[in-house]
């Protein structure tokens, strides 16, 4: 069975010769690129480490590495337009606070500032994310908290792609389908209806989350009206996507909305229900009604009370379970959603025992892991919770990828 066989078996709840594993399909189970480019030169490769995403300083995980672990997955992201056409640019070469020299995009615009951070600017040139000196990733700059009053109406989301970065996902799609074995996993467009805050606050529209938050209790009409213009929005964009990779993928990300807490969920239960729960499903049903890709969402987090609302409203895969938040304990989950959703992740707590856990301690929490989430024909894609962190041990990241392999 090759990878794209194993990956579509335990999407559809079938079952699988072995666990498929991911590792770097989104942008929540990636890898550091100090850590990958340790993890390469142990395997003998030399290649120069590539960033797939600047704000969390991730690498590129190249094919010969996904050889090595297992790994049956590969991204097909609408944000690398710029690494995706690699026959047109090489990159730009910096060398990280540790020393390493890896290459970024060929758009990106950094500027090392008088107390020896870097900025990380806009087309315009302004600073919209930053990172302290001997720091491991950027943290945008924009108010979390806020007296300003979002205006609705001047909220107009983005329902375009570029022609030109649709021809290069379609030819990167192509390429990967027919050169490899893997499971193409598509991302463009999609919804953060919780975290919509963040796309007020770079709209003229000034928005932050506390305001958002209120407006969800207290302007309900003019939350779902501006909720419904965000999902048409998608939904355009959505569709031009497909028409562009088509079945290329087997499954798209359809929404990344961090909804929990580490102790509980952002909102109440019957909140979202009534207020966030109706945009997806309109999504949701688009997309199985136009094409043949399962729904991916990712949300870390205690959001345990929201996940049969999210299998209602049609969503197919789950991603990271955070194992370690409230209520997320593998056999609750598979106690009681094992076969209605595939839970992609949970397989190593990237908190506190991928970082700090011996080696032997690893292989027997991903074991354990494994022994819940891979009973049955319960669906299911082994990676860590979430991204690898510049200080975890590479010998930890060999660890666990063996034994989701030994035990998978």
């Amino acid at each position: 069975m090759n990878s794209r066989d194993r990956v579509l078996k335990a999407v559809n709840f079938q079952k699988p010769d072995r666990i498929p594993i991911d590792l770097g399909a989104i942008r929540a189970s990636g890898i550091s690129a100090v850590v990958y480019d340790k993890l390469k030169k142990r395997m003998g490769i030399n290649t120069p480490t590539k960033i797939h995403d600047t704000m969390q300083i991730l690498a590129e995980v190249e094919l010969e590495v996904l050889e090595r672990l297992h790994v049956d997955v590969v991204p097909l992201d609408a944000y690398d337009v710029e690494w995706i056409d690699q026959e047109a640019h090489t990159g730009v070469k910096k060398r990280l606070f540790c020393g390493l020299d890896v290459y970024f995009q060929p758009n990106i615009n950094i500027t090392v500032e008088k107390d020896e951070s870097w900025a990380l600017r806009n087309t315009t040139g302004k600073v919209f994310a930053r990172m302290p000196k001997d720091g491991f990733y950027f943290d945008f700059i924009r108010p979390t908290m806020s007296s300003k009053r979002i205006d609705p109406d001047a909220f107009q989301p983005n329902d375009t792609v570029d022609d030109v970065e649709l021809e290069i996902m379609a030819r990167r799609a192509k390429s990967l389908y027919e050169n490899t074995d893997k499971a193409l996993l598509g991302w463009g467009a999609c919804i953060s209806m919780l975290g919509l805050s963040a796309l007020l606050a770079d709209n003229i529209t000034q928005g932050s989350l506390d305001e958002w938050l209120i407006m969800l209790m207290k302007e309900k009409e003019t939350a779902h009206d501006m909720m419904g213009r965000y999902v048409d929005a998608v939904i355009k964009k959505t569709k031009l996507y497909h028409q562009a990779v088509g079945d290329y993928c087997f499954a798209w990300g359809v929404a990344s909305d961090d909804a929990g807490t580490q102790r509980g969920e952002l909102i109440a239960p019957d909140l979202f229900v009534e207020m966030i729960k109706p945009h997806y499903k309109r999504l949701c049903d688009w997309v199985h009604n136009n094409t043949n890709w399962k729904t991916y969402l990712h949300s870390c987090g205690s959001i345990y009370h929201y996940i049969p609302e999210w299998i209602d409203a049609g969503i197919d895969i789950l991603n990271p379970v955070q194992i370690s938040a409230a209520n997320m304990e593998p056999e609750r989950l598979m106690k009681n959603f094992s076969g209605q959703i595939v839970f992609w992740g949970g397989g190593c707590d990237t908190q506190k025992v991928l970082p700090l856990g011996t080696p032997q301690e690893i292989r027997e929490h991903v074991r354990e892991n494994i022994s819940f989430f891979a009973c049955r024909e319960s669906g299911y894609v082994f990676t860590q919770v979430h991204n690898i962190q510049q200080n975890v041990p590479v010998e930890n990241v060999e660890a666990m990828f063996a034994a989701a392999y030994e035990f998978g």
